[in-house]
């Protein structure tokens, strides 16, 4: 068995990499989608794989920051091609490739003022993601990223709500997206939108900061935030009539915590909407003989539930998960910008 075997139970697999050695052979597993990320683009400098391309680009004026957003629309570009297939056979319920926007518009460092940040994210948004077939823009859970949905959606780009991990910033951004969807000149025939629940992460704070849950509560907090929110997704959009599905994705699936089995969460969302996997995930699961069956909807014992209720303070857990999101997404940012400041440097005193 592979993933051939878990997109079987009616889970679509992407990947959370835009590698072009990922993705050459992505389809043939079974892969049908894929998410950028800075670290990619990183790796392939570091390798030079890029050097000819940031010449051409330093020749027509762009600073750093303006070359790393090429590149990234570059390798964009090229994941969509290869989905391209995945997304028509579907008719644009899958096969897409998630573009993320600006994650320096979050870094704490050198804050932005909100209503300054919402106006980028939708320039951002329209700039990257219009006239893109089978290309999602990812839209962070912030405050900003929230204000910036409706407008977005208003405008028919297809919107990744990413960095999610309370019901809070999932009611807030599906009210918005669908608020703005109505508004949409083409109508909802093309509408398509995804909310990506990080899991593993929420286990990672419970370890650290809410140690007095049980043996059998801890490891379950993200699993079970995910399949409730998923399940009020599907309760929220089963009487709109709509073509195309309005999905979950399932993110930071990859194992952290040294008790778990590489496929732990892999296994537990078997069954329906997305996974995006690390690279590794979908590599052991595709070397791996495990059988997969429906368990998306299956929940622990009401005593597990009522007590990750009453012991996991939501709203702490958001702003600190958060805090470290953002942290997360804009580091690499700017360790990339500064690669190809090095670069560039590099490249001249060579000439």
């Amino acid at each position: 068995m592979s993933l051939k075997a878990l997109v079987a139970t009616g889970t679509k697999v992407w990947s959370d990499s835009i590698d072009p050695d990922v993705i050459k052979t992505a389809r043939s597993k079974g892969i049908s989608g894929a998410t950028s990320n800075p670290i990619i683009i990183a790796g392939i400098i570091e390798k030079g794989g890029f050097d000819e391309r940031i010449s051409q680009l330093i020749d027509k004026g762009l600073d750093d920051s303006a070359i790393a957003w090429e590149l990234d629309d570059e390798l964009v570009s090229d994941a969509q091609r290869v989905f391209s297939e995945d997304w028509a056979r579907t008719g644009g319920d899958d096969g897409y490739v998630s573009f993320e926007l600006d994650p320096l518009l979050e870094d704490a460092t050198k804050p932005v003022p909100h209503e300054q940040r919402v106006k980028r994210y939708i320039e951002l948004g329209k700039k990257w993601g219009t006239d893109r077939k089978n290309r999602m823009i990812k839209v962070p859970a912030t405050a900003a990223g929230l204000d910036a949905l409706e407008t977005l959606a208003a405008t028919g780009i297809t919107i990744n709500v990413t960095l999610c991990f309370t019901e809070r910033q999932y009611k807030i951004a599906r009210d918005a997206i669908w608020r703005g969807a109505q508004r949409r000149k083409d109508g909802l025939n093309g509408f398509k939108s995804v909310y990506s629940i990080f899991i593993s992460r929420v286990d990672v704070y419970t370890a650290k900061q809410v140690p007095e849950l049980s043996k059998d509560a801890q490891g379950k907090v993200g699993l079970v935030n995910a399949k409730l929110l998923w399940k009020m997704n599907q309760e929220f959009w089963k009487d709109k009539n709509l073509r195309l599905k309005q999905e979950i994705i399932f993110a930071s699936t990859g194992k952290k915590l040294p008790w778990q089995s590489e496929d732990y969460y892999v296994s537990a969302l078997a069954g329906s909407d997305i996974q995006t996997n690390p690279p590794e995930t979908n590599d052991f699961i595709e070397k791996s003989d495990k059988a997969f069956a429906r368990t998306v909807d299956q929940l622990p014992p009401k005593a597990i539930l009522d007590e990750i209720a009453q012991k996991v303070d939501q709203k702490k857990l958001e702003d600190v998960l958060m805090s470290e999101g953002t942290k997360k997404f804009a580091d690499p940012q700017k360790a990339l910008e500064q690669q190809i400041g090095a670069r560039r440097r590099e490249l001249a005193a060579a000439k």
